[in-house]
């Protein structure tokens, strides 16, 4: 980390935002990433990734064969600046390689479905590092990730209507697990190391002409 340039950048954001940015960090996590796949409707993307952002989950897997993801600032408010997307849209297997790497990275895949064997999401273990998976609105998940999945998770209903959009699924998930993730004594936050990279991520994302003032900054260098 040059420590030299992050000193450098923060002369041009103010001490509010700066100490709004450590703030946020301090609840920010990686135990919990959320899965988007295939979802055709512009509104749902976008709520999915403010909610992430309001929970404090920082990544979004989206698996993007059919639908291409598009995030909404109206509905987003902007969250897509302060999360992190991996996006699986132009290999040979999307959802395979989008698994794959989630299960590299020491994931647990969890899909949201009211399938038999489903957890109730109140009754979830939230130790282990987990994915959860949304999938394309009606159907579900594929095939594949079902197949592939670790578990199972289901949020209670006890109404006529049977099912949830998924924009709330997720939100409700993400609300319910965060939480208790919180109040638990699992090691849950970013290490030192994220809240720095992240830190300067979201400082550059905040500074205008930021291309041209790194620019600068390494022209004054050669000086």
């Amino acid at each position: 980390m040059d420590q030299k340039l992050v000193t450098y950048l923060e002369e041009f954001v103010t001490d509010e935002r700066k100490a709004l940015f450590k703030s946020v960090l301090q609840n920010r996590t990686r135990h919990f990433a959320v899965v988007l796949e295939d979802l055709y409707q512009k509104h749902n993307w976008s709520a999915v990734v403010r909610s992430c952002d309001v929970f404090g989950v920082q990544d979004i897997y989206t698996i993007e064969n059919k639908y291409s993801a598009y995030i909404s600032n109206g509905v987003g408010k902007g969250a897509q600046k302060w999360v992190d997307f991996h996006r699986f849209k132009t290999r040979e297997n999307n959802t395979q390689d989008c698994v794959d790497e989630l299960k590299a990275k020491g994931y647990q895949i969890i899909v949201t479905t009211p399938h038999e064997d489903s957890s109730f999401v109140s009754d979830f273990d939230i130790t282990k590092k987990s994915a959860f998976v949304f999938g394309v609105e009606g159907a579900g998940a594929s095939d594949l990730v079902m197949s592939q999945a670790d578990g199972y998770l289901k949020i209670p209903m006890y109404g006529f209507t049977e099912s949830l959009n998924v924009s709330v699924a997720a939100a409700i998930t993400l609300q319910n697990t965060t939480d208790r993730l919180h109040k638990s004594d699992i090691e849950w936050q970013f290490t030192e190391q994220e809240k720095e990279e992240t830190y300067v991520s979201w400082l550059e994302k905040s500074i205008g002409s930021i291309k041209l003032i790194k620019e600068r900054y390494y022209k004054d260098l050669e000086k």
